[in-house]
């Protein structure tokens, strides 16, 4: 999965590491793309002390000879896909997990102040989407107020493209959080700990501010591409 920020992207991972017959793997591109960019996020001396931070190694550690699981979910972050050759990508079933544009910004904009294009990363969904696509493969896309609507019938559809059998047990998770978070949950999973299913947050409903206008309307060119393509509820 290749997500944005604040999406409902943690809660898809609990709901694939629910299932049983998942390994869950946590954004491991986290220390690279912090150490590459020099970015200022909650946490990141944690991070960065703690992960690996060449790109190569992690992405040769994500074989799936590394699993002891039918399946392997890997929690990405588009964001995090810089300067790196895409292919790494094409042995993976991928699919991407969107949110309308203004929710995101403004929910982002609470933890970095001003957010950019390259925080919210609908461009590099983009660009990874269109590059699998060139590739002769059919990349997925979900939207998370799509999820929101229907969030069986919809994981369904997904499963059925990914070739797994769906199960209920993807629809509800126990609060909390799990062995597999990443070191910075305690920053930005607060709310999915509370919940125990797929829910709306009430950030949803909060205004853009003024001043985020102009990078909300640039992401939107991307994030309307990618809609259009969107599994429906």
């Amino acid at each position: 999965m290749i997500s944005g920020p604040r999406n409902i992207s943690t809660a898809l991972m609990y709901s694939f590491a629910n299932r049983g017959d998942f390994t869950v793997v946590d954004e491991p591109l986290y220390g690279y793309y912090l150490h590459s960019t020099n970015v200022d996020h909650p946490g990141k001396n944690e991070v960065l002390e703690t992960m690996e931070l060449n790109s190569q190694v992690v992405l040769d550690s994500l074989g799936g000879k590394n699993y002891k699981t039918p399946y392997a979910f890997i929690k990405n972050m588009g964001h995090h896909l810089i300067n790196l050759d895409l292919e790494f990508l094409l042995p993976f079933s991928n699919f991407f997990l969107i949110r309308d544009t203004s929710q995101i910004i403004t929910s982002l904009s609470k933890i970095i102040e001003k957010p950019t294009l390259r925080d919210i990363g609908i461009k590099k969904e983009w660009e990874a989407f269109e590059y699998i696509k060139n590739q002769g493969l059919e990349p997925i896309v979900l939207d998370s107020g799509l999820v929101l609507q229907n969030p069986e019938k919809v994981l369904k559809k997904l499963c059925s493209k990914l070739n797994i059998p769906f199960t209920d047990k993807m629809l509800s998770w126990k609060a909390g959080p799990i062995k597999e978070d990443g070191i910075w949950a305690k920053y930005w999973y607060k709310n999915v700990h509370l919940t125990t299913g797929f829910k709306k947050q009430k950030s949803s409903f909060d205004p853009l501010p003024t001043s985020l206008k102009a990078v909300q309307e640039e992401a939107n060119y991307y994030y309307q591409k990618l809609l259009a393509h969107a599994i429906q509820a």
